[in-house]
């Protein structure tokens, strides 16, 4: 909308990406930051509270905690996306398929878990994960078929490509979207745990597409140039400004949970900013703490089955291992969030470094 203000008043300001991103975070900010209490007071009615683990005895006090505060944050992303985004930019329309697609799937899960009580009783994996396989292959296909979106893989601290995926790119950035939204949904257990890495995550990516969409930039800093990629930063920033009304009720002690419903959706579009910015390998370091918590879980896991019954951790995933060990669960999201922001830095730096 604000796009086509600049195109046919010619309001010169609102061309520039910058403008319309920092528009786009305060409107899905201040969306999230009051829907937020109206949400939280019609899910208390009608019981639909997170399913607690009974392994750990803190959480206790959590039961009557409401979820799929997701809805919330995303519609708020989504009502931003359309007030200040190109419409027409078929980048920003497959990174609202994304948040749509993964938050529908991840709400169909919420809806089942609440109506057993059973954090098991969801969606079943395979019908899960089949759901997320479709809606990866659409949102790959049209970056595959529809935008001509370059194959190449890129890895840090190297300028150029250092192969060419063809084909196989398809089934490369499905796995990415899988992992990255499989991953925030494991890390996604205390208050706030998730919310604020991926704000920063966001943040790093949405510069990082910024710049590859930005001809003169991405030729200083030897990255790869993709005209139209851009446009999907706002998108990021209204994201981010929904996730930060988010935390205002999810910051601890928690009133509301994200749910499947953000947490799924959130991932996935952190892979697909990843995908666009030609960074697959560097969201290693950038999610970094969805990283280390999906590897604790491989770990008890893979321990448990090959080591007839060893663990490796308390408990996986590894947040819930330092709460066995007596850490304060404030201290350990804030510890979190610091090695998350310290990781981000560390990949912005590499940018310089080619």
């Amino acid at each position: 909308m604000l796009y086509y203000l600049y195109e046919h008043l010619h309001i010169n300001i609102l061309q520039y990406i910058s403008v319309r991103a920092g528009v786009a975070f305060f409107i899905s900010f201040l969306i999230s930051v009051c829907s937020m209490p109206f949400f939280i007071k019609w899910a208390k009615a009608r019981k639909a509270n997170q399913p607690i683990s009974k392994w750990v005895e803190s959480h206790e006090a959590k039961q009557s905690t409401p979820t799929m505060g997701g809805v919330v944050f995303i519609i708020a992303t989504i009502i931003a996306s359309l007030i200040t985004v190109k419409l027409t930019n078929l980048y920003a329309i497959a990174g609202l398929i994304t948040l749509l697609g993964f938050a529908f799937v991840g709400m169909k899960d919420d809806i089942g878990k609440i109506s057993s009580g059973d954090n098991l009783q969801g969606l079943s994996p395979k019908g899960k994960m089949a759901f997320l396989l479709v809606i990866s292959l659409v949102v790959t296909s049209i970056l595959a078929f529809a935008t001509n979106f370059p194959t190449t893989l890129y890895v840090p601290f190297i300028k150029t490509p250092i192969l060419d995926l063809g084909y196989f790119a398809i089934l490369f950035w499905i796995l990415v979207l899988l992992a990255s939204s499989n991953a925030v949904n494991l890390t996604d257990g205390l208050d706030g745990l998730a919310t604020v890495p991926t704000v920063i995550a966001l943040s790093t990516l949405g510069i990082i597409v910024y710049l590859v969409g930005h001809a003169i930039l991405s030729n200083y800093l030897l990255l790869p140039n993709i005209k139209g990629v851009g446009e999907v930063t706002i998108i990021a920033a209204a994201l981010a400004g929904g996730l930060l009304g988010f935390l205002w009720y999810n910051a601890y002690p928690a009133e509301v949970f994200m749910g499947d419903t953000g947490s799924l959706s959130i991932g996935a579009f952190l892979g697909y900013m990843a995908i666009l910015g030609k960074s697959e390998i560097l969201l290693i370091l950038i999610g970094i703490i969805f990283v280390i918590e999906t590897l604790s879980v491989i770990l008890q896991v893979g321990s448990y089955k090959f080591r007839d019954g060893k663990r490796v951790f308390l408990m996986a995933p590894i947040h819930h291992h330092f709460e066995l060990k007596g850490w304060k669960e404030t201290k350990i999201i804030v510890r979190f969030w610091m090695i998350a922001f310290l990781a981000n830095i560390i990949a912005l730096i590499t940018l310089k470094i080619r």
